[in-house]
């Protein structure tokens, strides 16, 4: 099997835009093809990482609407939504379809148009994607977020700043990122005392609500060298599921999914946690940083804090660069859009064109979460070399 290459990679400005889901999809559509130097008739599948154009906005046929302003058609065309993973499901669909040999020129733009809903309103959006029997009792994914903090918190012996060092560490990579939603630092005193929203979490413990898209653009490698010499391979891509209902799990502070698709994605690319340069984690909360990073190898069970107290994941003085562009916490985080945003970080720095951001790396990995773990991709991409 001839390995996958991406050869362009394009995000919008995220936060608070004007322009509806089309609009969105296309800007980042046009400029990926731009990047990637590809007529948008040599496009053969095209994907739309999406959950929930028609809840937020009333819109359906996203995915065949872009193939038409695109001036991409007749492409194939397939809308992914896997609740807030879609954009890491979106990578692995069109991995497939070009590993497979179905396609030689496969574009992924995802997406999501949230903040003309209120707060309320998009939080109900994103509350149905849990167990009918929990969304019934009105159990929100911050809930659960707040009751796992709770959990880890007093198990391991964390200090509650540690959570707070995340935030912060976050909002300072996503100064120097111009497409964040959020281009400002705090310090850890405004942190800790920020409203609380799910007790232990405070308010900067969250990610916002944000309008954005972003893409990518996959061919076979042989056609990779055809239009560049600089490229990014997908080394490894896994997905895995873990139980719908939360309180299933044997242990709440372990993601099965997480540790599964990271397994996966370990053994196809050869590389293991200490081969990663720089990573891109869901941080939706804070908590989830954590149990990412521990999840994937990159901490012992329980001793993620401890790394960041010691500032192990520092983008300038750290060992493992973790969320150099901000995170989903202060880049935001348009649902669809997400993942594919965390890949477009990577290749950016694989590709040396992170600017103020770059660190060395030579390997990189994303872990895109949906739900509070019921859905998990995790993809290794490298420098082509």
């Amino acid at each position: 099997m001839e390995r996958v290459a991406i050869i362009g990679a394009s995000m919008t400005q995220f936060g608070k835009r004007e322009e509806w889901i089309r609009e969105l999809l296309a800007e980042a559509g046009l400029a990926c093809l731009e990047d990637a130097g590809v007529d948008p008739a040599d496009v053969e599948h095209l994907y739309v990482s999406n959950m929930a154009s028609g809840e937020f906005e009333g819109q359906s046929g996203v995915v065949n609407a872009l193939v038409h302003d695109l001036d991409a058609i007749p492409a194939y065309t397939q809308r992914v939504d896997q609740t807030s993973s879609s954009g890491g499901a979106g990578i692995y669909a069109a991995w497939q379809s070009v590993a497979s040999g179905a396609s030689d020129m496969t574009l992924l733009v995802g997406g999501e148009k949230m903040t003309h809903r209120t707060t309320a309103e998009a939080t109900d959006v994103i509350a149905s994607l849990t167990h009918p029997v929990e969304y019934k009792h009105g159990v929100t994914l911050p809930s659960f977020a707040g009751l796992t903090a709770r959990h880890y918190l007093e198990r391991f012996d964390a200090p509650r700043e540690s959570l707070a060092k995340v935030a912060v560490k976050n909002h300072e990579n996503g100064v120097d990122n111009p497409k964040a939603q959020f281009q400002k630092e705090i310090d850890l005193e405004t942190a800790m005392e920020s409203p609380i929203v799910a007790d232990p979490l405070r308010l900067y413990d969250f990610c916002p609500i944000t309008d954005g898209s972003a893409a990518l653009m996959f061919c076979p490698e042989s056609v990779a060298r055809e239009y560049t010499d600089e490229y990014v391979v997908i080394a490894g891509v896994d997905g895995a599921t873990d139980t719908h209902v939360v309180h299933e799990r044997e242990d709440p502070t372990i993601m099965g999914g997480v540790v599964e698709s990271g397994e996966g994605a370990y053994e196809m690319s050869g590389y293991g946690p200490d081969d990663i340069d720089v990573a891109e984690l869901h941080d939706m909360f804070t908590i989830l940083e954590f149990l990412q990073m521990e999840g994937l190898g990159f901490a012992e069970h329980g001793e993620a804090w401890k790394l960041v107290e010691e500032g192990y994941t520092e983008r300038d003085t750290g060992e493992l660069p973790i969320n150099t562009s901000g995170g989903l916490k202060s880049k935001g985080h348009p649902l669809g859009a997400s993942g594919v945003a965390q890949a477009v970080e990577i290749y950016e720095q694989l590709m040396g064109e992170a600017g103020p951001r770059q660190v060395g790396a030579d390997v990189g990995l994303t872990c895109n979460v949906g739900g509070f773990g019921n859905c998990v991709i995790t993809t290794i991409m490298e420098a082509a070399r």
